[in-house]
């Protein structure tokens, strides 16, 4: 059966009238007839009696209305779903992110776009750090990514979407817990807890530099998976960790202080990251509402 002969059947079965069902359709009666005709021979049984006076579904046709109703339906609503999701309405967008101090951003542009465009699902990959969100996103497969950078890949779109700031993070009762700021240099001899080096983790690519600088390879005491269970291992007083503001922000732990590092003093930032050639109407609408939800903060001039 073709849809043409699924909308003139209904369209004969509803009217019990040719003529009318040929008005509704657009088009003269006889084609119409023959349609009829064309679609009882294909199916191998009459669908109406007719006479001059009127004309009846058949016990065949009876059968067939409710079927020839679920495609049309059916038909409808695919053409809805794709008309939805060529405005961005619907859709999928996949976002990776690092994890702690990235959650307030996460959950504040989660919202806004659930209550703007609820037809959109968001598909949320957490733990990807900087260098593997970047790479799912120029491959493919991430749509959008927050994630920091020294050099922006060619091929990336970018907007920042928060400013941080390096710390040094301790157990409570340490040498240094009472310092308003630490140098590296007064580090030289403390264990350090780390996220791992393969996710591509800046903070540790940091920590390995300032140490550098200041004349000394940092002692790895341990390393964990996230940052709760960095800052963890520092409140049982297993090392010290550098990390970023943001994230001992959006972590409750008890028995850790943070300080404000010396060195490094001018703020990095998070970047929203997304491919210059993604045609994705969701993702447009997506952006559209991180503008509102997660504004861009004042940069530098060269930046």
């Amino acid at each position: 059966m073709e849809l043409y002969q699924v909308r003139a059947f209904l369209a004969v079965a509803e009217e019990l009238h040719f003529g009318r069902a040929a008005e509704r359709l657009h088009m003269a009666q006889p084609p119409l007839s023959r349609m009829i005709k064309s679609l009882e021979r294909e199916l191998g049984a009459r669908l109406f009696d007719r006479t001059t006076r009127s004309v009846r579904l058949t016990a065949a046709g009876d059968a067939l209305v409710v079927p020839a109703r679920a495609v049309l339906e059916s038909i409808e609503t695919a053409e809805r779903a794709v008309r939805s999701a060529g405005r961005g309405e619907t859709g999928r967008v996949r976002i990776g992110f690092a994890g702690a101090s990235s959650h307030l951003l996460i959950a504040a542009l989660g919202q806004l776009v659930r209550e703007r465009h609820p037809g959109i699902e968001m598909v949320l990959r957490s733990n990807t750090y900087s260098h593997a969100a970047l790479r799912g996103v120029i491959d493919g497969n991430l749509d959008l990514s927050i994630a920091r950078w020294r050099t922006r890949p060619e091929g990336i779109a970018y907007r920042a979407v928060a400013e941080e700031h390096f710390v040094l993070v301790v157990p409570t009762g340490h040498r240094l817990a009472g310092q308003r700021r630490v140098a590296m240099a007064d580090c030289r001899d403390e264990p350090f807890v780390t996220l791992p080096h393969d996710p591509g983790s800046r903070a540790r690519d940091v920590l390995m530099e300032l140490a550098a600088t200041a004349g000394f390879a940092p002692m790895i005491a341990q390393t964990a998976p996230d940052t709760w269970t960095s800052l963890a291992l520092v409140a049982a007083g297993v090392g010290i960790a550098l990390t970023y503001d943001t994230a001992v922000a959006n972590v409750v732990q008890t028995g850790i202080v943070m300080i404000p590092l010396a060195e490094g003093r001018d703020p990095t930032y998070q970047y929203l990251a997304w491919r210059t050639d993604d045609g994705n109407p969701a993702l447009a609408a997506v952006l559209a509402a991180s503008e509102v939800a997660l504004p861009t903060p004042e940069l530098p001039a060269d930046d």
